[in-house]
Parts: C-alpha cells; structure tokens; sequence
C-alpha cells in the first residue's frame, strides 16, 4: 500500500504539513508507505486547456504536476491538504489539482482520496467540498472521518494545540488504510465495478 499526499500550503513546515504529519504516523504504524509532496511554493500555472496532454499522456507544462501524475498512478490513496485563503483552497493547489487529474489518462476507479483543511478559524467546510470533488469525478471513493477533514491553527505549530483536529486525521488515517484493504480484498475476489461506455450529453449542440 502507498498513499501520495499533496501538502498545498507556501510553508513546508507550517499546520497543514503538522496536519499531514499526524496521518503520516499512522500510515507508518500500519506498515503503509506515504510520501508528502510539497508543492505549495511552486510556480505552478494553471490549466489552459490546450488537449496536448491527450495525444501525449502528459501535462505540457513541465514542473512538479508530470512527477506527481507517476506517483498517482501506483498510489492506492491520494490525499489534498490546503490551507484555507478566502474560504477556498489555495490557488497552487487548485492548480496543480486541476492539471493533475485531467492530464492522468489512467483509471482511477477506487483509489481512495481524501482532502484535509487548514484554517485559522473559518473556510474549512467550503475547501473540503472543493477539493473533494476532485475524487469523486473520477470513481474514488472518499475517506471520511470522526468530522470534516480539518485543524485549526494560525501560526506554525499551533496545530498541535487543536487536540480534536489532530484525533480527526489520525481517524481520518485508519480510515483510509481500513478502505484500502477493503478495496484490495474486493478487486482480487470480485474485480472493479462493470464500466458502461461514456454517453457524454452536451447542453449546446
């Protein structure tokens, strides 16, 4: 098992990486392997819908989003974690998001996802729905926990004084890994659910 996850905030050791960090001790626990990627101080550009990534498998624009796609692509789980700016994730991650998963060409059916929220006070509710919806466009199922996918926490560090929120990503953690195992053991006993070709129906024809 091997879950790649994608630390959105600009500070590499700020809440959301505490956050990550706290997950990444029960991952360790369960003998399952992470990876925290750090991409929120990159320049990362925005998807411009140019159809280059369908005729050659990847994303034309060459930074961190083409190695993150070959991780994703053996991970069994995906997790996006963002700090809360004006109520929304960040705009890197959103970005990298974006090219991420409609530059990946290959079958994500039942990898799990899950997305977590760093916020000072308010805003996490509203980027836990935003960045889950990545998910569940494409056949993941989406890991849930004791309560939304949040800690709070303003300064680095201060994370580790919200006690529920690091209990809610340490759920959030057994969680996944329980879904994982489930999953594995339900593809090698009864395969991935049957698949009808896409009737794509457009509003404008």
């Amino acid at each position: 098992m091997y879950v790649l996850m994608i630390n959105g905030s600009p500070h590499k050791n700020g809440n959301t990486a505490l956050a990550l960090s706290e997950m990444g001790k029960v991952f360790a626990e369960s003998g399952v392997d992470y990876e925290i990627l750090h991409i929120g101080n990159n320049a990362v550009r925005g998807c411009v819908a140019c159809g280059s990534c369908g005729k050659t498998g990847k994303c034309v624009f060459d930074d961190a989003v083409n190695p993150a796609a070959e991780k994703f692509a053996r991970a069994d789980a995906l997790v996006l974690a963002s700090p809360v700016y004006y109520a929304g994730a960040n705009a890197t991650l959103t970005a990298f998001a974006d090219r991420l998963f409609y530059s990946t060409g290959f079958d994500k059916t039942m990898k799990v996802g899950a997305s977590v929220a760093v916020a000072r006070r308010g805003g996490c509710s509203a980027t836990f729905d935003r960045l889950n919806k990545y998910f569940t466009i494409c056949g993941m199922p989406v890991a849930s926990s004791q309560y939304w996918n949040a800690v709070h926490g303003r300064a680095p560090g201060e994370a580790a004084e919200d006690a529920e929120g690091l209990q809610t990503m340490r759920t959030l953690a057994r969680n996944m890994v329980f879904l994982m195992r489930s999953i594995a053991l339900g593809k090698e006993q009864f395969g991935l659910p049957e698949k009808e070709p896409w009737q794509p129906t457009h509003f404008i024809r």
